[in-house]
């Protein structure tokens, strides 16, 4: 049986929570640009939750911006997906399945564009959150009257313009805008990169004052392990608990948290924070950004190349190996906790890096670490080396780990083979995709040059970091050494050592 609305009396309730019929009824209120798990684990199951609880009475319209995949499988189970969330709280194991029924509707941006502008006309929707990755937020000076625009800022404000023009420029219709993608200051790049792009294709000034004044763009912090789909195993084992199929299942983890820097304003807009304590409206949310950013992610992302180049597969199988295990600890608390590039109360870090290495222990999540190197270069970049700068400003040392886990990405980093444009490397016979844009600088560059060549010319890259980092000799030299012992020894032999230090 497949998940659908026509379906839903047939599934038996004791094992899921399953919308109203009056959820269906709700009007649109928020516009969403991004399908992934991470929003629909996170953002819509905060909506969803809200509306059981008749808090927010409000759905969603998805706009998928990228051209991979479909959005047929959203039609066909009339937009219905279970989150199935599995965890450990007060050492009490934590299992619930619920059918989010939060998204109203799917609308490509490539086939769809007039239908996405036509929502500029609805009153009531009055909030935007997005997606994109970190690369999505960036300025691509383009006109905005195409359909669509290319980047994800663009089709924003030819969304806005739309709606400025829909309502004759009225303040009442000016919007909540929160992106969610993992930068700092998020709300506010993307207004910078909003405003210059209205600039850019002369729309006024009566436009721009209207953006300025009535928008709010929030920065904000989302915070929950989505690994989505489980392995097929595991799929066809809650495909038999369930008693159903369901093509957009997803399992995250019980924590959760999004952070939104907002007062009384985003309060009222965003009714649905008052569901679940979970949501966080404040006028900073500097800490919480911070210890997310740099104690979770930047210790995902200093591990995931090392943990493939070792045969781990997963954050848990990671977690299960001792010497894994000791590194992701060793770096999250002894080098990244100790150079966080924010002021924080004592103890805060390390009481919350003790929270994380629970999280990533969690034995009902298949977190892939393949997944978790898409985009690596920017991921690095945003979450890594601000802690380096600061690491160095502080103690004019190497972080060692940090050292290792740096030149595991410049080794996986390595294609050996590209086809139509896509780069693949090569581990124990298996072919990997390297899913960065930064790939064909890496693909040259190893064509070319040797290992130390290639560390060297890397740190010299200001297109990869945005400033010249060739003056950390030493942390350099370090790299240079790590990735030797990989490339000589293999990358368990660079951990067990690491380890023995």
């Amino acid at each position: 049986m497949q998940l659908s609305k026509d379906n839903l009396p047939k599934i038996n309730a004791a094992n899921v929570i399953k919308p109203t019929d009056e959820m269906f009824d709700l009007p649109d209120k928020v516009l969403q640009f991004g399908t992934g798990v991470l929003l629909r684990g996170l953002c819509d199951y905060f909506i969803d939750k809200a509306n059981r609880n008749g808090i927010f009475n409000g759905r969603v319209v998805v706009v998928k911006s990228t051209g991979g995949g479909d959005i047929h499988v959203f039609e066909e189970q009339d937009n219905l997906y279970t989150i199935c969330v599995r965890g450990v709280q007060d050492g009490q194991k934590v299992e619930e399945n619920i059918i989010c029924s939060a998204i109203s509707k799917v609308l490509s941006a490539k086939d769809q564009w007039n239908d996405v502008l036509a929502y500029a006309h609805n009153r009531q929707m009055q909030i935007v959150i997005s997606n994109t990755t970190e690369v999505g937020l960036q300025l691509v000076k383009e006109s905005i009257h195409q359909k669509p625009p290319s980047s994800y800022p663009a089709k924003l404000l030819a969304f806005l313009y739309h709606r400025w023009l829909a309502f004759a420029g009225s303040a009442e219709a000016g919007m909540v805008i929160i992106p969610t993608e993992l930068i700092s200051e998020n709300g506010k790049k993307l207004f910078s990169i909003v405003e210059e792009l209205a600039h850019y294709n002369n729309l006024g000034s009566d436009f721009t004052t209207w953006l300025k004044e009535h928008n709010r763009f929030c920065n904000s912090l989302v915070d929950r392990i989505v690994p989505g789909k489980p392995p097929e195993n595991k799929l066809t084992e809650l495909r038999h608990q369930l008693g159903y199929k369901d093509e957009l299942l997803e399992v995250c983890e019980h924590y959760r948290l999004w952070a939104i820097e907002g007062d009384y304003h985003e309060q009222s807009m965003l009714s649905f924070f008052s569901a679940d304590k979970a949501v966080v409206i404040e006028p900073n949310i500097e800490v919480y950004k911070e210890l997310k950013l740099r104690m979770l992610n930047a210790t995902h992302t200093l591990t995931c190349g090392l943990a493939c180049l070792c045969g781990s597969n997963t954050v848990k199988d990671g977690m299960g190996d001792a010497y894994l295990s000791a590194f992701i600890s060793d770096l999250m608390l002894r080098e990244i906790a100790q150079a966080i590039p924010c002021p924080l109360p004592d103890g805060i870090a390390s009481g919350y890096g003790y929270q994380v290495l629970d999280r990533f222990r969690n034995p009902y999540l298949e977190h892939q670490w393949i997944n978790i190197t898409l985009q690596y270069s920017s991921k690095i970049k945003m979450r890594a080396i601000p802690v380096l700068l600061r690491y160095y400003e502080l103690y004019e040392t190497v972080p060692q780990r940090f050292a290792l886990g740096f030149a595991a990405y410049i080794l996986f980093m390595k294609a050996v083979k590209e086809e139509a444009g896509a780069y693949f490397g090569s581990l124990n016979g298996q072919y990997y995709r390297i899913s960065d844009d930064s790939a064909a600088f890496f693909y040259e560059l190893w064509k070319t040059k040797s290992a130390d060549e290639v560390v060297v010319e890397v740190f010299h890259s200001k297109e990869l970091w945005g400033v010249d980092l060739s003056y950390f000799y030493e942390f350099i030299a370090a790299v240079q050494g790590q990735l030797s012992q990989i490339i000589q020894k293999g990358a368990l032999v660079a951990l067990l050592q690491m380890q023995e230090q």
